[in-house]
């Protein structure tokens, strides 16, 4: 992409609603617009960001098993009522009715309709387990919805709902969601903790929070410093493994690491006192094991290998993939701006030419591009006839991790300057050597 055919409403000044890093950031760096209290519109470059994490969810869930599907966002409240759930969820469910005066809502989490799916078309323990999940958008009507995409009421959500026929496979199914989540965070460059959690509407005993540490964390959260040294890595785990899987449960989550809301501290003293933290929690994700509670009110049976109706086990499965931009910016930026993860950055690299019109640089400029774009990388390329300190001042704002400069006093040397976001530190090489470096970076991404 070329920065002079881009749409990028970059702002100089911080609005004055923006009361957090990251949405100060997104808004001035025209990655969103507020559309009403909680509801905004995705922008090219916050857009761009939000199909990164959105790929690397899907590839995690399909690495694990799971199958994507695409649920409707308004759902009938006749599922609800069934349920239980329609009067009991709350204000926070924005309830409608159609021309035809039925009972419509605007979707806050699908459990109901997964298992209307379910029980439409599974009548075998043969056909378990099975596990789908969906991204898509939700809409929760917070009372005071805040700090841009991080507390939203509209917001983009990955929603996974597993059916098994015992306990100790849907366990099973809870453990492999946790393994999964693990890989899926530290492919974004996060350190996501999961904590022992309170369920919430959603029910259930056994549920966990990944949470993500940031002084602006909604959550209080209480942790043995230990779990911060634990890192998944590049280990290869077989989903259809118990053992292996209950084996990461164990090593991640047998440490003291809880939310406020579950919190013991008569458990939490029994922790060596050097090591015993109190800090803010950014949740990203949660997972839920709640047994039979949908499938028994809403009849959702499968013949047992004794010919008998049992109902499911059941467990749902969530990540933020909006609320993920601001967790992700909140744990990196500097007073410069956003500094993407190579992981989800928008662009892999950022080429400044300092001398628009000089005919070395802007042919040296045009190679580069062609070179990257021929690897498969994405560029972008700000060719403006601006200033070069504004050129930077963008660049940084916007945070993709590299950048190479490229001006005639470095050409007449045969060199451009390669520049790292997060350390500053730059190097001067050949314009091929800068675009091999780049290419090796990222092929590990």
């Amino acid at each position: 992409m070329r920065m002079s055919r881009y749409f990028l409403p970059v702002l100089k000044e911080t609005p004055s609603e923006a009361q957090i890093v990251s949405h100060r950031y997104m808004l001035r760096a025209g990655m969103i617009k507020q559309s009403s209290a909680g509801i905004y519109s995705w922008l090219p470059l916050g857009y761009k960001v939000l199909k990164k994490i959105e790929n690397i969810v899907h590839e995690e869930q399909e690495r694990a098993g799971h199958m994507a599907m695409l649920m409707p966002t308004i759902q009938s409240a006749d599922l609800w009522k069934e349920s239980g759930r329609y009067d009991d969820y709350g204000e926070e469910m924005l309830r409608i009715k159609d021309r035809h005066d039925r009972d419509m809502l605007f979707t806050p989490t699908a459990e109901e309709m997964v298992t209307d799916i379910f029980r439409s078309h599974v009548s075998s323990y043969k056909d378990l387990p099975l596990t789908m999940y969906q991204i898509q958008w939700k809409f929760r009507d917070e009372r005071r919805p805040r700090f841009g995409v991080m507390r939203g009421r509209e917001f983009y959500m990955k929603d996974g709902y597993n059916f098994d026929l015992t306990k100790e496979d849907a366990l099973h199914a809870y453990n492999r969601h946790l393994v999964s989540y693990l890989r899926t965070y530290e492919r974004m460059g996060l350190q996501a903790i999961p904590m022992r959690a309170d369920s919430g509407p959603i029910g259930g005993d056994d549920t966990h929070e990944f949470l993500v540490l940031a002084e602006t964390g909604e959550s209080e959260v209480f942790y043995d410093s230990a779990v911060t040294d634990l890192t998944f890595g590049d280990r290869e785990i077989d989903y259809d493994n118990v053992e292996q899987c209950a084996g990461v449960m164990e090593e991640f989550t047998t440490k003291y690491a809880r939310t406020d809301e579950t919190h013991d501290e008569a458990l939490f003293n029994e922790v060596p006192e050097e090591r015993r933290k109190t800090a803010r929690g950014i949740e990203v994700g949660q997972i839920f094991y709640f047994g039979t509670k949908y499938s028994e009110a809403m009849k959702a049976t499968v013949q047992g290998p004794d010919g008998k109706p049992v109902p499911v086990h059941m467990g749902s499965h969530g990540i933020g993939v909006s609320r993920l931009l601001g967790a992700i910016i909140e744990a990196s930026h500097d007073d410069k701006g956003i500094i993407w993860p190579e992981g989800v950055t928008p662009y892999h690299c950022g080429i400044v030419n300092l001398k628009q019109g000089d005919e070395d640089a802007d042919a040296a400029c045009e190679s580069l591009y062609k070179s990257l774009t021929g690897l498969g990388l994405e560029p972008l390329y700000d060719d403006r006839k601006e200033r070069a300190g504004g050129k930077f001042a963008t660049m940084d704002l916007i945070g993709l991790p590299w950048r190479i400069t490229v001006g005639p006093r470095g050409l007449k040397n045969g060199v451009v300057e390669l520049t790292s976001r997060r350390t500053g530190e730059s190097e001067e090489m050949s314009p091929a050597d800068a675009v091999a470096k780049v290419a090796a970076i990222y092929a590990n991404h």
